[in-house]
Formats: structure tokens, sequence, C-alpha cells
């Protein structure tokens, strides 16, 4: 049955959801809370780990493996993970715009992968496609026959493409300086492996971000946020039908509309803490979080200036007192803590959270430092999104159809079958794209970069600002984006974000000619 949350969320209407920052919780809520077994960690305790970066064994070239690894993710128990490198976050890849790289991944796991860059301009071999897998050496692998689990989805044994061991994946990173991100994308099982661990950052680098007086080195901070839950023994808890992860795909029942811990965790720590100086900070955030929103603020108060979204550098810096956050939306912002007294602690909170997900982490002004950076008023050219007067416009229904075992997450009715876009773009074209929804979707395109025009005929949120790859479109909400097709050729996806909603069928191609 359709759950009072998706009712509620239904009977608020578009217009009542149109404004930013309108809503109840019922029409914030993106999923069912999960509990953690395990005694919950004291807030603020451990410090904020910083992913390693990656280096090359060669110039241009890469190689992580994919493999479990015990880690202490709460303090006095270990977590196993399944982790780029056995870490969770991954290795961080710092690349150079235009400066193409090879990462070979290596599956050690005993489930297939396949790994998608997240905001990558990538060739469509390269892309991650949740059919196109890697298993580790000596496992066997055998596609499931015809649908899957119960969400309908029918896959044409054409359609699966195997390695063993490894493969390569290429990235021309032809694109803007941005903050990215790479994540498992396996057909069926998508939320329960990046719940795992199976997502790191890339950060494309390029001359005019490096022109910029922002803050750099150790104030240029990645921000993985994301929730999790733990069993007694502290291991992640994760309701899926088959904890194989191997057989049978899909959440119980009552998590369907998405699975939140509560447990917020930072870079993979709990509530970390990190100190500063009293100077400029750059906070590269992403929601890494299978279906929780966020809302981020400062207390005891204070500004994000954003200088970047998904896909790059902002025009021109805002200011936002919060950042409302849907999963897999990125976010660079500057913190200026020199507005704070040395000693002061600042604590990022989400207000769209409740007990101990209300918080996410702590920054601790403990010195004063020298100040050497600044936000301009001019951060990149870029042209303002108007809408043409002459475009091929598509339309994109994201909703649940069906009841009980036959219901699904389907895109204009369908769910996903590989091979059967439903739209078929022209490359070095733009086209509208307006996206309706029932509840709460993250709308992602593959390779594809896009503009926000419009929610509910209205003028885009302050948020909405740049290039995008991943549009938060809320209940019952009309968006439409102005999507520019420019890179290559080749099969490509959109879906929900929301990882569950993904795995139940909410995802299309699209092929672009």
């Amino acid at each position: 049955m359709i759950s009072r949350r998706l009712l509620l969320g239904g009977a608020l209407g578009a217009a009542g959801l149109a404004a930013a920052g309108c809503g109840s919780v019922s029409a914030e809520t993106t999923g069912q809370p999960l509990s953690s077994a395990l005694p919950l960690p004291r807030p603020f305790t451990v410090p904020l780990p910083i992913p390693a970066v990656a280096r090359p064994t060669r110039p241009g070239h890469y190689e992580v493996v994919q493999r479990p690894a015990k880690v202490e993710i709460v303090p006095g128990t270990t977590t196993e993970v399944w982790g780029f490198d056995g870490t969770f976050p991954g290795p961080t890849f710092a690349v150079r715009r235009a400066s193409p790289v090879t990462v070979r991944v290596r599956n050690e796991l005993p489930v297939p992968t396949s790994t998608h860059l997240h905001g990558g301009v990538t060739p469509a071999g390269s892309d991650g496609y949740p059919t196109d897998l890697v298993v580790a050496e000596g496992r066997g692998f055998r596609p499931p026959p015809g649908g899957h689990s119960h969400h309908g989805m029918l896959v044409d044994p054409s359609q699966w493409t195997l390695h063993r061991g490894a493969r390569d994946y290429a990235y021309p990173l032809d694109q803007r300086a941005a903050t990215l991100w790479y994540h498992d994308h396996r057909m069926d099982f998508t939320a329960p492996q990046v719940w795992r661990g199976l997502a790191g950052f890339m950060i494309v680098g390029d001359d005019e971000d490096d022109a910029l007086p922002l803050p750099r080195g150790e104030r240029d901070v990645p921000l993985m946020i994301c929730d999790r839950a733990f069993e007694e023994d502290g291991s992640f808890r994760y309701p899926a039908t088959d904890p194989s992860l191997l057989v049978s795909a899909g959440v119980e029942a009552a998590y369907m509309e998405g699975v939140e811990g509560d447990v917020i965790l930072v870079n993979g720590a709990p509530w970390p803490v990190l100190e500063v100086s009293a100077t400029r900070y750059r906070l590269r955030l992403l929601n890494a979080s299978n279906a929780r929103r966020y809302r981020l603020e400062l207390t005891p108060g204070g500004r994000f200036v954003q200088v970047g979204s998904d896909a790059g550098l902002l025009a021109t810096p805002v200011a936002h007192e919060a950042i409302t956050m849907a999963p897999a939306e990125r976010f660079d912002v500057v913190v200026d803590f020199s507005a704070y007294p040395v000693g002061t602690e600042v604590t990022m909170v989400n207000t769209l959270g409740t007990g101990p997900a209300r918080d996410v982490m702590r920054f601790r002004v403990a010195r004063r430092g020298r100040e050497d950076s600044a936000v301009p008023g001019r951060l990149a050219e870029a042209e303002p999104a108007v809408r043409p007067t002459a475009t091929v416009s598509r339309s994109f229904d994201f909703r649940r159809t069906g009841q009980g075992p036959e219901a699904a997450w389907t895109i204009n009715g369908l769910p996903f079958r590989p091979g059967s876009p439903l739209a078929r773009p022209r490359l070095g074209t733009t086209e509208i794209w307006r996206f309706t929804s029932d509840f709460h979707h993250p709308v992602h395109v593959h390779m594809a970069h896009f503009r926000v025009l419009s929610r509910n005929g209205r003028i885009p949120a302050a948020t909405d600002g740049g290039w995008k790859d991943t549009v938060d479109v809320r209940p019952y909400e009309v968006v439409e984006v102005l999507v520019r097709f420019e890179g290559f050729r080749g099969r490509y996806m959109m879906h929900c974000h929301n990882l569950e909603h993904e795995d139940m069928a909410m995802m299309a191609d699209f092929e672009v000619v």
C-alpha cells in the first residue's frame, strides 16, 4: 500500500512545495528510519578523516582494488566495509581537465560491481552501465533469467557484459573543474553495495579554478556526508531481502521509499570534529546518502558562500543561510571562520533530521591564522540559463506504480528496460526535459550536464544555480531543465538517485546519436 508519508507529501500539492524551505517533516522525509542495535557513539569525539589521495601506477594510470576490510567506524568496534583499496571513502583522485586517465578497477569482493564516475563526461563504454559488471577471479556469476526480483525489470541476455577480475575505465576529463564522485552502480544492488562503502571522490582541477584566490591545501576539504545503521557487533545494518546480495534484489517492504540510518558519517566517521584556524575554508559538500536529504545550517549562526555546484564553478558566489541537499548533489562552499572568536565550536546541523540525525559534524576554531584567500565577485565565465525559442522538449514522470509485490518505482510508467531508450537526443544539441514526480526523486542524468530553468513554472531555487547533473524533484513538482548533450555518442542513463528507488526499476536509457 502507498504509505501515509507518501499521501501526506502529495496532499500538500505543488503550490505548497514550490518555495524553498517550505513543507513539513512529512514532505521532507525521504525514507524509512532504520535504527542501530549498537549503542550510538558520543558525537564530536572523533577527528575528521581526510581520504588518501590516489597515486598513479604510471602517468595517467591508476589501479584500485575493491576488497573487504575491517575498519573502526564506531569507536571500540569493527565494521567490515567493501571499499576501494579497502577504505571508506575510497581514495580521492586528484586529476586535471583534459588530462585523460585510465583507472583499472580490480574486484576482490564476493559480488559483481560496476563503477560509475558520477558527473563525468565519459564514453559510454566506461560509464558504469549497471549490466556491465566486473566479477572477481574464481567466482561464478550467472545473470538472473528475464526479470529481477519483483520489480518487473526485464533484461535480454545480450545486455549483460562480464569482465573477469578487473577492467579499465577511461576518463578523458574534457570538462570543467568540479567535485565529482565515483560509486558502485550494479544492477539491482547499487543501494546495499554503496551502503557497504563503495564510494569516493574524484576532484577535477583546471586553470580557471587555480586562478581564483579560494582556500587551498589543508583548507580545501572534501566532506562526504551519509547515514548508516549498525548491528550490535558493529557491522552495517541494512534491510536487504537477501543479505548475500547474490540472488534476490530489493529491501524489506517497509523500506521501499528508501533507507535512512541513525548515524551520520562524514568521510566515514560518526559526527566528527575538524579543528580549523580563524580563516576561510572551502568545503566540498557531497550528499552520499542512499535516500536522506539534508538541510545544512551552521550554529551558532553563519553563512555558506556557494562557489560551485555539481558540474563546476558558478558565475558569481551565492550566500546561503541554509543548503538543502538531495542524494548525489554537491555544493562547493566557503565558510569564513574568522567570524567566530577562537575557541568557538561551530556545529553543522541538519534541520531536516531528528534526534541524533540532526547533528552532522563540528568545527572547532582552534587558533588564529594568516588569511591568504578571498571570494571574488566573479568566479567563472558562464552563459545564463536561457530558455531557447525552438528546441526539443521531453517529459519524464517519476512515479510509483502497482501495488503489493508488484509495486515498482517507474519512469513514464515503465520499469527499467536495458536497451530500450526513452529518448534519442543528438550530440551537440540542447533539449528541455521536464521532470514530474509523486515523491522525492533526485533525478540524475549521466554524461550530460544541465541548467535548471524553472520549478512549477517559477524561477528556480537559489540552490539550483550552475551546471548540474542531479536535481532535487520534490513531491508533485514540475522541474524543467535545459540539458546540453556534449561529449560522446552512445547509451547512457537517467535515474532516481534515491538508491532504493533505483534498484526497484526507476531508471531509463537514453541514446545520444
